[in-house]
């Protein structure tokens, strides 16, 4: 019975590959035209792959958490005698029967999904299913991995993810024969064996811009008694995403923080006085509409905050716009919805994005474009403050704000102990581009707009 391939699509907007996040079909299936698939996680969006025709799915390719190239084989379909694909209930769309490893790429790419990449993965209380052979090793793993074509066409026909095979070649260059170990091991630890051996005592290195990679950490595997005390999920998704931002940050951008009190007293007796209005207009007026706009504020006398190093030009990116990115707690983990053109925005506006942003990241309803974009980011802990912390910057941004608990505590004024609200406000800087007095001026001409609000009024 002949087979047709069904190829990972053009997605568009230069994306070149993407992470499936849930299959959502399995061989043997009997699909309808237009029936969703599979779930892909871009640099830019979730994207739900449909099926090209009615048929009978052979065999799938791509585990959970594996990257897949576009114009890779995603699906094999079983064919029937005449070149049609097989689906006794379900009429097929005809075709020509396709030699194998030579069918077109398609070119239809599905459904542009509006939620958080991997939230349908997130939400499932299933375990997801145990990675394909091919992708069991060590745990080593390498972005981009340094091998010849013909290495990674035997990768290619043996189904084996080259990001996972240990090298050890020159220069940290997988070989030929890296690529039979892992297939080998990985083979017999699918049969119960250890899977120990040539492929995982083979150099860890790769090259990632000329340095040499840290070896990702392995958890050893349990006992079998032990072992049912523990439950492994994969790592994929949104907070796979997450873990390589901040880990992209921290790696990067050369962090200080700086923390300070903010007396918001007359912040509060503003905010009540304007809640009413604000109410009768549809909005819900928190602080954190008033804290944007002084972070908005304070960036014109400071645009230097408002900035991206371009590094492969070396030239300073000073942004003439402000997108300000809100970061929210939801259950696939922290998003940063943005505020875009936050600068031409009253305080209203900003309350208004704040709530829609807010409450679309926790229903898993937000754009791509919600996601995507923003130049400063400010996270509030709200309730759950603290009394200070030191925030990762939202690389490639070069500060962040962080927002603590309000509080009532004892303050001085005029001479007089009189208890005040104060609130810690945490701002970590990129001291590449930053400078301490920098920062700390920013800093100040955030706490005077929020200590004295009615300058927003005046100045915004």
């Amino acid at each position: 019975m002949a087979k047709w391939e069904f190829k990972l699509p053009d997605i568009g907007e230069g994306v070149t590959e993407g992470e499936v996040v849930s299959w959502l079909v399995k061989a043997g299936d009997v699909v309808r035209e237009d029936q969703p698939m599979v779930e892909v996680m871009t640099d830019k969006a979730t994207v739900t792959i449909t099926s090209p025709k009615a048929g009978t799915i052979a065999e799938l390719h791509g585990s959970v958490g594996q990257v897949v190239k576009v114009h890779s084989v995603l699906v094999t379909y079983e064919l029937g005698n005449g070149g049609a694909a097989v689906a006794p209930s379900v009429a097929a769309e005809p075709a020509k029967p396709e030699a194998k490893g030579s069918g077109p790429a398609a070119t239809a790419v599905g459904d542009i999904k509006e939620d958080l990449p991997g939230m349908s993965w997130m939400k499932s209380q299933k375990p997801a299913a145990a990675p394909a052979a091919a992708a069991v090793s060590s745990g080593y793993y390498a972005e981009k991995p340094l091998a010849t074509p013909a290495t990674r066409k035997l990768a290619r026909d043996l189904d084996v993810d080259l990001k996972r095979v240990p090298p050890s070649g020159d220069k940290g260059r997988v070989t030929k024969d890296d690529v039979q170990r892992f297939k080998g091991a990985a083979h017999g630890s699918v049969n119960g064996h250890a899977g120990h051996g040539a492929a995982e005592s083979a150099s860890p290195r790769s090259e990632a811009r000329g340095t040499t990679a840290r070896p990702p950490v392995s958890i050893p595997v349990p006992s079998d008694e032990a072992g049912a005390l523990e439950e492994r999920r994969p790592f994929v998704g949104v907070r796979r995403k997450i873990a390589e931002k901040m880990q992209q940050s921290k790696q990067t951008a050369a962090h200080f923080t700086f923390v300070e009190e903010c007396d918001v007293t007359e912040l509060k007796k503003v905010r009540d006085r304007l809640k009413t209005r604000a109410d009768k207009a549809g909005v819900k007026l928190t602080p954190l509409a008033f804290i944007a706009r002084a972070v908005v504020a304070a960036i014109k006398k400071h645009p230097t905050l408002n900035s991206a190093l371009d590094e492969s030009t070396n030239e300073l990116v000073v942004r003439k716009y402000v997108n300000l990115g809100i970061a929210a707690a939801t259950d696939a983990g922290l998003m940063v919805p943005v505020i875009r053109d936050a600068h031409n925005k009253s305080i209203l506006d900003l309350a208004r994005e704040i709530d829609r942003l807010g409450q679309g990241a926790r229903d898993g309803k937000l754009t791509p474009k919600d996601l995507s974009g923003s130049t400063f980011t400010i996270t509030s802990l709200g309730a759950q403050g603290g009394l200070f912390a030191t925030p990762i910057i939202n690389f490639p941004e070069v500060a962040i704000l962080g927002v603590h608990q309000m509080k009532q505590k004892p303050v001085v004024r005029d001479g007089q102990i009189v208890i005040g609200e104060v609130m810690l406000l945490s701002l970590s800087f990129d001291h590449r581009i930053i400078d301490g007095h920098i920062g700390a001026a920013f800093a100040y001409d955030v706490i005077g707009y929020l200590q004295e609000p009615d300058r927003l009024l005046l100045e915004g």
